[in-house]
């Protein structure tokens, strides 16, 4: 059997946070849930994380990509311009699925709306930052399309562990923006 075995991107990230290892090379999964509680300020978080490894434009997102999911961690690598046109589409789509208004960066539109009735809890994440040499989407292009979503920007490195726990930290901050602390302390994370 043939498969096609995918390097290191979103799955990488999460085992590399819940786990604390780096995998080079994965067979890729249709959907995978990792588990982990972490203390941010002082306070536990059960953190519920859904990695839909190998969406593209083609998937047609599930509706329980929607329901009971509090944020979303978006990630492209650095060293891919298609994964960073694909996660537009991918944002998109979820903005589809959650009757969210999408208004497209133009002249004809109104400027994007923050509003916490329209606001998805996000961070906009770029991988890989450890290949400077094969970089081919710049820091100001991600901060640029995370200042249009009104998400949260970081660049990381999931082979090196840099700011993997920041990402995490930061979707908890995001999550609480619109309403101060979270009671039930559960965070389902996609």
């Amino acid at each position: 059997m043939n498969r096609k075995i995918r390097c290191p991107g979103k799955s990488s990230l999460a085992v590399q946070f819940v786990d604390g290892q780096f995998l080079d090379c994965y067979d890729p999964t249709i959907e995978n849930t990792f588990n982990k509680t972490m203390n941010f300020d002082g306070q536990d978080f059960y953190l519920q994380l859904v990695d839909t490894a190998g969406q593209d434009e083609y998937s047609i997102f599930s509706f329980s990509h929607t329901v009971n999911i509090h944020g979303y961690v978006l990630v492209y690598s650095v060293t891919s311009m298609k994964s960073f046109e694909m996660i537009k589409t991918i944002r998109s789509k979820l903005l589809d699925m959650m009757g969210k208004i999408h208004r497209p960066s133009s002249p004809h539109y109104e400027s994007p709306c923050f509003c916490q009735m329209c606001r998805i809890p996000t961070v906009l994440v770029a991988n890989k930052r450890d290949l400077s040499k094969q970089r081919m989407v710049q820091t100001e292009e991600g901060k640029k399309l995370a200042d249009s979503w009104g998400a949260a920007f970081l660049e990381s490195s999931a082979k090196q562990n840099e700011t993997v726990v920041q990402v995490f930290k930061m979707m908890i901050q995001e999550i609480e923006k619109p309403t101060g602390f979270i009671q039930e302390r559960k965070c389902n994370m996609m």
